[in-house]
Formats: structure tokens, sequence, C-alpha cells
């Protein structure tokens, strides 16, 4: 259930390992932010490569008691359908901007491990319990 989890930079989903998404700027050309997604994720691999990792995952300790809509689109056709969009923190890096400038510096120039990305390698990942979220 995509509503129950957290967007983390606007490009990963919490607790979902290797997986990416593009969603672009509803206030500004699409592709400025799919290129900035398509380049983290080249960042993130080239770093999971250099270190030996096979698994990369925006951990979520706890939901955040409060969540904000995916993004603020006033659209009807968007509002019938938000509850199955992902939610969004009020702080990075579960924020979702609608921000060129903020994404270039968080995206582009922001660290890859971030003390939220959990890298494992394969051996690691076999011993591991799944990450589970408890449903309501």
């Amino acid at each position: 259930d995509a509503g129950r989890l957290l967007n983390y930079k606007g490009v990963m989903l919490s607790n979902m390992p290797n997986l990416a998404v593009t969603f672009g700027y509803t206030n500004a050309s699409w592709t400025l932010k799919a290129d900035l997604t398509s380049e983290y994720v080249c960042r993130l691999l080239n770093y999971m490569d250099q270190h030996g990792y096979t698994s990369a995952m925006p951990k979520l300790e706890q939901y955040p008691n409060q969540t904000e809509p995916f993004v603020d689109f006033s659209s009807g056709y968007f509002q019938r359908v938000m509850d199955q969009f992902p939610r969004q923190h009020t702080e990075k890096p579960w924020k979702l901007h609608q921000n060129y400038s903020a994404d270039v510096k968080n995206l582009r120039r922001g660290p890859i491990a971030d003390g939220v990305m959990d890298f494992t390698k394969a051996e690691e990942a076999a011993s591991k319990p799944p990450v589970l979220q408890a449903a309501e």
C-alpha cells in the first residue's frame, strides 16, 4: 500500500530496497526533476558498486505522527487518488521539494550515505530479517 510509505528525497520510498521512482515537477518542466532523479540514482549505484553493496533502502525507523500529502496539487483527478500516493514528512529527507534549487542541493550535491540510507551486501541481506510495517 503506497499510501503508507514515505517519500525519500522525492526519489525512493521508505523501507523499499532498490526501488527508485520518477515524479517530475508539477510547477516546472517535468524533465528537470526526472534528470535530477536519474543523476541521483546513478550516484547511488556508483556508490554501491564502489563499496560492494547490493541493496540500498531508505530506512524509516518509526512512522511519524504528522505527514503531508505527496504533493500540494488541487486538481480533482489528483485529489481522488491522493490516498494511493506515498506521504511526506515535514523534514528532510522525507520532504518532497517542488523546487529545482533545493533538489540540486539535495540530489546532485548531497551525500549518498546520509545516515538514513541503509546499505547491505549480499551476504548481509541473506541474514537480515525483512522490514515489515504494522498494518492498521
